[in-house]
C-alpha cells in the first residue's frame, strides 16, 4: 500500500467512525435533552458552560453558538472558577458541564459550588456513573463508543459528538425561540455572514433619483445624470412611484426625445422591492431581470419610494 492510499484509508476510516457515532447519538437522544432544553428555557440568567481540556474548546465552542442564536451563554474554565471566577455564576443561571470520563478533578469546585447554591446542573458525559452524572439534574449521555485512533488516547469521536449535543442544544433553543435570520444577523453584522444577512433597508441609497410626472426628458435626463445610477423614478404628487426611465427607455425613444415628457417614456409600474427584504434576494431578482437597480418601496406606504438599491452597493459587501 503506498503512502497516499494509507493516508486516504485512514482519513476515512476516521470520518466513517464519527458519522457512524452521530447515527448511534441521533437514536439515542431521549427525555433528558428535552429536560435540558426546558431548563435553560425556565432559567432567568445565562447557560454557563465548563469543562477542561478538549472538552473545554468543545465547550467554548457551544457557548459561541448558543449565544449567537439567542440563548445568552458563556464559558467558565474551571480552574479558573477555583480561584474567583466562580463568582460570574449565579443562582439565576444554568451550569452545563462538560468532561467525557465524568471525573475531571479540575470541575469539583464548580460542581460543589452549584449543589450549595441550589444552582440547575447538565452533565454531559459518556459514563452514566460518573461523579458529574451522579451529580447532574439532568444529564445528556453522548454513547461511550471509544476514539477514532484506535487505542482510545486521542479525543476525536467523543468531542464530535460532544460539540453534535451542543449544536442540538442550540438549534433546538433557537426554533423554539423562533429565532429569525434577522435576529441572527444582530449577532453577527460583520464579515461575509453580515453582507448575507443585509435586508434591502441597510444597503439602499435615501438620495433619490426621482422627477415629478410630467417632467420634460431634458430635465429628467439632467437628473438621471447627476444621481449617477442610470435610472430616474416618476412620482406622483403624494410621492408614490409611478414608473421609471432607463437607459432601455431611452434607446427606445431616441426619435424626438428631448421634446416629449417622462410620462411618454417611462415603463410603468416597474419592478420594486420592499425595505426589509434581504438584499441577497433584491441580487436574485436583478440577476434574474438583468437590471441593476431597484427602487425600494414599502408595502405599507402606499407606494412611496423610499430608497434605491444599486447592484454595486451589494457587489461592494460582497454579495452578488
Amino acid at each position: 500500500m503506498t503512502d497516499t492510499e494509507a493516508f486516504l484509508k485512514t482519513a476515512r476510516q476516521v470520518v466513517t467512525d464519527e458519522a457512524r457515532a452521530l447515527d448511534v447519538l441521533a437514536d439515542s437522544l431521549d427525555e433528558n435533552f428535552v429536560k435540558a432544553v426546558q431548563m435553560i428555557l425556565k432559567a432567568p440568567g445565562r447557560i454557563i458552560i465548563s469543562g477542561i481540556g478538549k472538552s473545554g474548546h468543545i465547550g467554548h465552542k457551544i457557548a459561541a453558538t448558543l449565544a449567537s442564536t439567542g440563548t445568552p451563554a458563556y464559558f467558565v474554565h474551571p480552574a479558573e472558577a477555583s480561584h474567583g471566577d466562580l463568582g460570574m455564576v449565579s443562582k439565576d443561571d444554568v451550569v452545563l458541564a462538560i468532561s467525557n470520563s465524568g471525573e475531571a478533578p479540575e470541575l469539583v469546585n464548580l460542581l460543589a459550588f452549584t449543589r450549595r447554591f441550589g444552582i440547575p446542573l447538565i452533565g454531559l458525559s459518556s459514563k452514566p456513573e460518573s461523579t458529574l452524572m451522579k451529580q447532574a439534574d439532568v444529564h445528556l449521555l453522548i454513547p461511550s463508543m471509544g476514539e477514532a485512533c484506535g487505542f482510545g488516547m486521542v479525543p476525536s469521536t467523543s468531542t464530535t459528538l460532544t460539540l453534535a449535543m451542543g449544536d442540538a442544544l442550540a438549534i433546538a433553543l433557537m426554533k423554539y425561540r423562533d429565532f429569525k435570520p434577522e435576529d441572527f444577523r444582530a449577532f453577527h453584522p460583520g464579515g461575509k455572514l453580515g453582507a448575507q444577512l443585509s435586508t434591502v433597508r441597510d444597503l439602499m441609497h435615501a438620495d433619490l433619483p426621482v422627477v415629478p410626472t410630467g417632467t420634460s426628458m431634458s430635465e429628467a435626463l439632467l437628473v438621471m445624470s447627476q444621481k449617477s445610477f442610470g435610472v430616474v423614478g416618476v412620482t406622483d404628487g403624494a410621492g408614490r412611484l409611478l414608473g421609471i426611465v432607463t437607459d432601455g427607455d431611452l434607446r427606445r425613444n431616441m426619435d424626438g426625445l428631448l421634446n416629449k415628457t417622462t410620462d411618454e417614456v417611462m415603463t410603468r409600474d416597474p419592478l420594486t422591492i420592499a425595505p426589509n427584504a434581504m438584499a441577497e434576494e433584491a441580487v436574485a431578482i436583478m440577476n434574474d431581470r438583468k437590471i441593476t437597480s431597484l427602487f425600494v418601496v414599502d408595502p405599507e406606504s402606499s407606494g412611496q419610494a423610499q430608497g434605491l438599491l444599486h447592484i454595486h452597493d451589494c457587489l461592494r459587501v460582497g454579495l452578488g
